[in-house]
């Protein structure tokens, strides 16, 4: 039940998230000025903070959406393999979204 309400709480989230990205596309449409607004409200420690949070909230959305699909086959529907995806699903996203910003945002 937690799984499925954070499923659903998360896809909210996504809608948000979703929201700053055409805030983003908006600003550089607009201009060099209207971009550079957005870029150092999105680069305070804040607006990183938020991003991170929406980068977590796609990731977590997506396994959870895996996790379903692979439901849909009636496989690792057993009470221990629920709990176990659903650990999985959680760890993953954590994992997966610490990567993501290694790699793509500390790194860059």
């Amino acid at each position: 039940m937690t799984m499925s309400i954070l499923h659903r709480a998360t896809g909210l989230a996504n809608y948000a998230g979703m929201t700053l990205f055409v805030i983003w596309l908006v600003a550089a449409a607009s201009g060099q000025e209207a971009l550079n607004l957005v870029n150092a409200v999105y680069g305070s420690w804040f607006g990183q903070l938020v991003l991170f949070g929406f980068t977590w909230s796609l990731v977590h959305h997506m396994l959870g959406g895996l996790r379903h699909f692979v439901w849909d086959f009636a496989v690792m529907m057993e009470p221990g393999q629920r709990e176990r995806m659903a650990w999985a699903t959680i760890i993953g996203s954590v994992i997966l979204t610490l990567l993501i910003w290694i790699f793509f945002v500390w790194m860059a």
